[in-house]
């Protein structure tokens, strides 16, 4: 039985202060957590860090994730699969593509849903707020997925999401990655004010 109290108390090797962002290891932090985690949740953290390949989000993917036991991951994830959807619709659209084109449908009864304000974030021109509105997008869904999630591993699974989000920015543009890093810090000081952060 896993013991998450132990697992989110340990999450905080991050420090407070965001310019320490620019070294530390994501990839060290997950690792940290997967060696925390039953097999079952091992399973669960390997399906999150999936999503990040492009090349490994097919229908059967999203299928596999529907039926998962976190709540997290299956609602996650399907938002992801929208994400995806409603990406793949606006550039059918704007290059004039058969509509339905890389569209991923995961039943006969299913249609692909439209993520309400991306196709504005995509209509920009500037490629660095583009991203910026994406990720914004996914970072907005993980807090309102995990907002009564504390000590259990949607609450995990979520600061991991989160943690791919500011791992890409600090490769991308640090000033951005900082302010990321330094707001993960903050809202799990805030969800868990009992765990002591360092200084």
């Amino acid at each position: 039985m896993n013991n998450y109290e132990y697992i989110v108390a340990s999450l905080p090797i991050l420090s407070r202060d965001p310019k320490s962002a620019a070294g530390f290891d994501s990839a060290e932090v997950i690792e940290e957590i997967r060696s925390q985690f039953s097999t079952a949740d091992k399973e669960l953290l390997d399906m999150l860090l999936h999503s990040r390949v492009e090349s490994g989000m097919t229908r059967e993917f999203y299928l596999e994730a529907g039926k998962c036991s976190s709540r997290f991951l299956r609602e996650y994830l399907r938002f992801d699969m929208d994400v995806r959807n409603t990406k793949a619709a606006w550039l059918n659209k704007a290059f004039s593509r058969p509509a339905s084109q890389d569209l991923i449908i995961l039943d006969e009864e299913s249609e692909a849903e439209s993520v309400e304000g991306l196709d504005s974030i995509l209509s920009g021109s500037d490629l660095l707020e583009r991203e910026r509105g994406l990720d914004a997008l996914y970072w907005d869904k993980i807090e309102a997925l995990t907002v009564f999630d504390y000590f259990d591993a949607d609450a995990i699974l979520g600061f991991v999401a989160k943690l791919l989000i500011v791992d890409r920015w600090l490769k991308l543009d640090e000033k951005t990655g900082r302010e990321l890093f330094g707001k993960l810090v903050r809202d799990m000081r805030e969800n868990a004010p009992e765990i002591k952060f360092e200084a």
